[in-house]
C-alpha cells in the first residue's frame, strides 16, 4: 500500500509538472509575440523618448509590484500582458535607433536569432537532462547585484568599455537564470506557471537587448 501511494504520489507530480511547464510556455508564447507587436507599434508611431520610458518603467513595475497580487487568479494572466506589453512598447525607440543603422536590420535579426538559439538550446538542455541548478541561485543573485551596480554606475561614468562588460556580463547572467528558473519548473520548485512566464521573459527581454548592445558595438555601429 505504502508503494502504491508513493507511484501514485510521484505520477501526481509528474503530472503537475508538464501541466506548469506547458502552461508557461503557451503563456511566454503569447506573451513574446504580444510585446512583439506593441514593439513594432512604438516603432510605427515613434513616441517621445519620455514617453517609452515611463513605458518601460511602467511595465517592470506592473510585474515586480502589482502582479504578485494577482499571480494565483485569471486576473493575473492579463496583468501579465500588460507588463510585457509596455516592455515591448517601451523598447521600440531603440529598436528604432537601430532600424536606422546601415546594418541596423540585420543586427536586430542577429539578436533575435541569437536570444532564441540560447534560449531554446539551454531549455533543452535541463528538460533533457532534469538537472536541478538550484545551486547557481545565490551566486546568480549576488552577480545581479554587481551588474546592476555597475550599470548605474556607468550611467554617469559612460564609459564605452564598462558598458561593453555589463551587457556580456547580462547575457551570462540571463543564460544562467533560463537554466535556473527551467531547473526549478522540472524539478517542481516553481509551480505558479504565471509567475514562471514572468520571470522567464524578463529573461529573455534581457538576454535580447544586451545581444542588441554588443552587436551593435561589434559591427562598428
Amino acid at each position: 500500500m505504502q508503494n502504491t501511494n508513493t507511484i501514485t504520489r510521484s505520477a501526481e507530480s509528474i503530472l503537475s509538472t508538464n501541466r506548469v511547464l506547458r502552461n508557461t510556455y503557451a503563456l511566454l508564447a503569447a506573451t513574446l509575440l504580444f510585446s512583439a507587436v506593441m514593439a513594432a507599434v512604438s516603432m510605427a508611431i515613434a513616441p517621445p523618448r519620455g514617453m517609452a520610458m515611463i513605458a518601460t518603467f511602467g511595465g517592470i513595475g506592473v510585474l515586480m509590484f502589482l502582479l504578485p497580487r494577482f499571480e494565483n487568479s485569471g486576473t493575473g494572466i492579463g496583468i501579465v500582458f500588460l507588463g510585457t506589453g509596455l516592455l515591448g512598447f517601451g523598447i521600440g525607440p531603440m529598436l528604432s535607433a537601430y532600424a536606422a543603422l546601415p546594418n541596423g536590420p540585420s543586427i536586430i535579426a542577429t539578436a533575435m536569432g541569437g536570444t532564441g538559439v540560447i534560449f531554446l538550446a539551454l531549455s533543452g538542455y535541463v528538460l533533457t537532462t532534469k538537472k536541478s541548478f538550484d545551486f547557481m541561485g545565490g551566486m546568480l543573485m549576488v552577480g545581479l547585484i554587481v551588474v546592476f551596480g555597475a550599470a548605474i554606475i556607468n550611467i554617469f561614468a559612460q564609459i564605452p568599455a564598462l558598458s561593453i562588460v555589463v551587457s556580456a556580463a547580462i547575457v551570462l547572467l540571463m543564460s544562467g537564470f533560463i537554466l535556473f528558473d527551467t531547473g526549478r519548473i522540472i524539478n517542481g520548485g516553481e509551480t505558479n506557471y504565471i509567475r514562471a512566464t514572468t520571470s522567464m521573459f524578463i529573461n529573455i527581454f534581457n538576454l535580447f537587448t544586451s545581444l542588441l548592445h554588443l552587436l551593435g558595438i561589434m559591427s562598428d555601429d
